[in-house]
């Protein structure tokens, strides 16, 4: 009886223990926050892209002694990263620094003598442009049989990329009898751009007398689609004013064979009697070549050329006999060296 009782009274503390240990455990996998412990600090917010600068960094949290530990502050943003660099306030100045000083410890100079470099680096800037060159460029050279005659225009130039001294001389007349025109300008030649010259000088007509002398001032390049320009203001030592205007174009049918349109006008602010010229649009020749080049230094061609006089100046030539305009066939060579 006595055992009976014994086991009755054991029985119910066996079977409440794994109630107590199921119990026991939940609390340890979820234990309840210690008000005394440190917070995490929160993640700085990252920096907006399109924002003028970074976000500041946050405040560290003061250290709780009854934490643990106290979680790191997060670095401070540089204010180099991530954006670009912002424009200069309006109205202040910008890009007014002085140039960076010119580098004069020449590794080079290191293994090899001053002079020795100095005259490589004056060969290098010969050989990039600062040289003088020269060229003679014979646009025309003709006859022109319908008319038993001849005629030319040409130039040649020496000097630099900047400064030139340029000659340049035009002409016709009979095979066998007089010159009918015939001049030569001497001209100091500036570059204004990457592809006009500006010229000044003085021109000097042989041809027809009486003889002039001409002050000169006037322009020559390449206009946009390679037109070939020139033009020009002569004013005479008889107070005479007249100006000369020229076009030209390379229309390549092939790699060698070259059509190329010409044109030339001339103006008269007076009448100049014993020239034969009149006020305004005196005269004007407009040209078309077929040149095969053989080489890219000379072509010869074959074209026709018509030639008209406008105004009182054909009024003059009319008076004097003379024909008002002409048609002739061409062959000649343009060359250059």
């Amino acid at each position: 009886m006595s055992r009976r009782l014994l086991i009755g009274a054991v029985a119910p503390l066996f079977l409440a223990a794994p109630a107590y240990a199921q119990i026991d455990h939940s609390q340890h996998a979820q234990p309840a926050p210690d008000p005394h412990a440190g917070h995490a600090m929160p993640a700085a917010p990252a920096a907006d892209p399109h924002a003028g600068h970074a976000m500041p960094p946050a405040t560290p949290a003061a250290a709780d002694p009854h934490a643990g530990h106290v979680m790191p502050a997060p670095p401070a943003a540089d204010p180099h990263a991530g954006h670009a660099m912002q424009a200069a306030p309006a109205g202040g100045p910008v890009g007014d620094a002085p140039p960076p000083p010119i580098p004069t410890d020449r590794a080079a100079e290191r293994f090899y003598s001053r002079e020795a470099m100095q005259a490589a680096r004056d060969q290098l800037a010969k050989e990039h442009g600062g040289s003088p060159a020269w060229k003679v460029m014979l646009s025309t050279a003709e006859i022109r049989p319908d008319d038993d005659a001849y005629a030319w225009s040409g130039e040649a130039w020496y000097g630099g990329d900047l400064n030139r001294f340029v000659m340049k001389s035009e002409g016709e007349g009979e095979r066998g009898g007089d010159l009918h025109s015939a001049e030569v300008q001497a001209l100091y030649s500036r570059a204004i751009g990457p592809y006009f010259d500006l010229q000044a000088g003085v021109r000097h007509d042989f041809e027809p007398g009486p003889s002039r002398t001409y002050a000169t001032i006037g322009f020559e390049g390449v206009a946009p689609y390679w037109f070939e320009l020139e033009g020009a203001a002569f004013l005479s030592n008889k107070g005479d004013l007249s100006a000369r205007f020229e076009g030209a174009y390379d229309l390549r049918l092939t790699q060698k064979l070259i059509l190329e349109p010409r044109a030339e006008i001339e103006l008269s602010a007076q009448d100049v009697r014993e020239l034969g010229v009149g006020s305004g649009l005196t005269s004007a020749e407009l040209g078309l070549r077929l040149r095969y080049e053989f080489r890219r230094e000379f072509g010869p061609y074959v074209g026709v050329v018509h030639e008209r006089k406008f105004g009182r100046t054909a009024d003059i030539a009319r008076a004097a006999g003379e024909d008002r305009q002409a048609t002739s066939f061409v062959v000649g060579v343009r060359a250059w060296f």
